[in-house]
């Protein structure tokens, strides 16, 4: 069996379901958002090592620096830990609704509007822990994480409508 005619066998053996890409853009374009956040939340931190004068020997033990860090360092990487958990919640509600995209969509056009937001909010998030302004932190905090409930309810609705 040549490589195309296996390429021809596995096309014909798995049905995926193919999403109109306006439908599921806000939730992909949301998780690669989303992600870029856990990326760019490094910024501060890396900011916030340097003031603690990171050396390569730190390598051998980075958590042990943590005590050098300035108090809005701290928070960097407390924030930056939080935003890989945020991530590990939001990455999986989005890919429910790229399965389901045409159904929710149709369903829930307002469910676009939480996808885009859950970003920015998480942005907000790491400005307002970085500030230290408590109240707004956990109102980005639980924006964010409304917005990705609303996700997750949204796309298993539109599984169990099917």
């Amino acid at each position: 069996m040549t490589a195309f005619q296996f390429s021809q066998l596995l096309g014909a053996s798995i049905a995926l379901p193919v999403i109109p890409a306006a439908a599921g853009a806000p939730f992909a374009w949301s998780l690669v958002l989303s992600g870029a956040v856990v990326v760019f939340s490094l910024v501060p931190l890396g900011a916030a090592r340097s003031q603690a004068d990171f050396t390569p020997s730190d390598l051998a033990a980075p958590r042990a620096m943590f005590e050098r860090l300035p108090a809005w360092g701290k928070r960097a990487n407390w924030a930056h830990q939080n935003s890989f958990e945020a991530f590990t919640l939001h990455a999986p509600a989005c890919l429910l609704c790229l399965l389901v995209a045409p159904s929710v969509v149709a369903a829930s056009p307002w469910l676009a509007v939480a996808a885009w937001l859950q970003p920015a909010l998480r942005l907000g998030y790491i400005g307002a822990y970085l500030a230290n302004v408590a109240p707004l932190r956990s109102l980005c905090w639980a924006g964010a994480i409304l917005c990705t409930a609303l996700l997750y309810s949204e796309g298993l609705r539109a599984v169990l409508r099917s």
